[in-house]
């Protein structure tokens, strides 16, 4: 583990990734979807950014996705979101590099508002590399790995547990069983496995005092501070998470396991270390 934790000389956390990190195979989707972004959204776009491996300069060919933020000047209708997915579509059809693209939108006043200053405002600042407009990092503050930031950054899984419940059960339902419900859930296994370990190592992360993406890492940092005396159980279910987040299998043993065992587990936790993020519209 790195001896910054990711964080500067003042105890801040550092913005991670740049486009000077981008690899070469990954520049041209880059490119491509900085075009892209600007004949789409024209004068509707404040800023853009990417996020996730390909930024920070760990993405493998063919297997990691491309996530961009997409800021508005004002807040994202649907026909705002219908032109999202066409992007996403159209880059995952023309990139072999990427194993899909995500796209999130959010407004302006949204990321810089009181109630998102220490989750989409934090987003923002320490994890988005900018990619076009004016970068809203320049007004937000410097953040901390300190409870509050981990209260609302991962303090709400109790509310995303029945919608995750609901989605498994629609894919089940549509695609029957064999290759195409696994296809199916191979995106589902990788995104709640993500999720879970980020939130295992926010219950831990002001006591470790430092960030970092890298899930094998955060899973580790959580079986080292985690002091319950179910910690083997559970650090071994955050273990295979990680390793889950970036080899996703279309399991829906897996996915039961996370809606019905782990996830209530880490709830509970959640809400009994940090207490719960406060409410959204």
């Amino acid at each position: 583990m790195s001896a910054k934790r990711g964080l500067d000389a003042q105890g801040y956390i550092e913005r991670e990734g740049s486009l000077g990190l981008v690899p070469g195979a990954f520049r041209p989707v880059v490119a491509s979807a900085r075009d892209r972004v600007l004949d789409v959204f024209g004068g509707r776009l404040h800023s853009a950014y990417l996020y996730g491996s390909i930024p920070r300069g760990t993405p493998r060919v063919g297997r990691s996705d491309l996530d961009l933020l997409l800021v508005l000047r004002e807040e994202p209708a649907e026909a705002d979101r219908a032109d999202a997915r066409t992007l996403d579509e159209a880059l995952d059809k023309e990139f072999t590099q990427i194993d899909g693209a995500g796209t999130l939108l959010a407004g302006r006043a949204q990321v810089l508002s009181d109630l998102e200053r220490h989750d989409l405002g934090w987003f923002v600042a320490c994890l988005c590399t900018p990619l076009l407009g004016e970068d809203l990092a320049e007004e937000l503050p410097r953040y901390r790995p300190d409870a509050l930031l981990a209260r609302e950054t991962n303090g709400d899984l109790a509310l995303l547990l029945p919608r995750w419940r609901e989605r498994i059960a629609e894919v089940t339902e549509v695609t029957g069983a064999g290759g195409p419900q696994e296809a199916a859930l191979r995106p589902l296994v990788r995104y709640m496995s993500r999720h879970l370990v980020r939130t295992g190592f926010t219950l831990v992360m002001p006591r470790w005092n430092g960030w970092t993406s890298d899930l094998a890492e955060m899973a580790e940092v959580f079986a080292a501070y985690y002091p319950e005396r179910d910690r083997p159980q559970r650090a071994a279910q955050l273990r295979e998470a990680a390793v889950l987040g970036h080899e996703p299998v279309g399991d829906r043993a897996v996915l039961r396991s996370y809606v019905d065992d782990l996830g209530p587990w880490l709830a509970e936790e959640y809400a009994r270390v940090h207490g719960v993020k406060d409410p959204r519209p």
